[in-house]
């Protein structure tokens, strides 16, 4: 199982397309780790640098309609290559989360709320979260803040998670 904890970097922007996710000019690679340079590297943002800001990162956290665009696997593999494993948002477009879900990573929803309080409390640099499956939470610490937030998930994509993705739950009911 992949591992759901770490350093967050936080996207303040809805509607982050798949384009900009990973650009389609790398969509002729034929393995994941020919994307890995080149994640969120069309993405424009103020002060944002992929070159930079994308170390150690472990968790992004953004606002609503986060994968909208073209429908491409890529955009979770070119996260997964990376060691990102959760992105956290307001909501999704469909086929980019279940595609997280299919690769065994963690798409998810929280309500607008709590998108703006983890921006307003938590966005600072160095923020770290885990995220408990068991538990339907994510904790998050920054400094001397730490907050819990509770988020749902089907058992069906929790099993898809646990299981590695969408091949390795094949494996186990098949």
């Amino acid at each position: 199982m992949k591992e759901f904890k770490g350093k967050v970097l936080f996207l303040d922007r809805s509607d982050i397309n798949t384009d900009e996710i990973i650009p389609a000019k790398y969509l002729t690679e034929i393995t994941k780790e020919a994307l890995k340079p080149y994640l969120l590297e069309d993405l424009k943002l103020p002060a944002f640098d992929s070159s930079r800001d994308l170390k150690d990162v472990r968790i992004v956290i953004s606002r609503a309609n986060f994968g909208c665009g073209s429908s491409r696997e890529h955009a979770p593999w070119a996260f997964e290559v990376n060691g990102i494993n959760v992105v956290i948002a307001e909501n999704f477009a469909r086929i980019f989360r279940q595609n997280m879900f299919n690769c065994g990573m963690c798409a998810i929803e929280l309500k607008k709320d709590d998108i703006e309080k983890l921006f307003a409390d938590y966005s600072s640099t160095g923020a770290e979260a885990e995220i408990d499956l068991n538990g339907n939470c994510i904790i998050i610490k920054n400094g001397g803040k730490s907050g819990k937030f509770s988020f749902e998930m089907s058992e069906y994509d929790k099993a898809l998670v646990l299981a590695g993705g969408w091949v390795g739950f094949a494996d186990k009911k098949y």
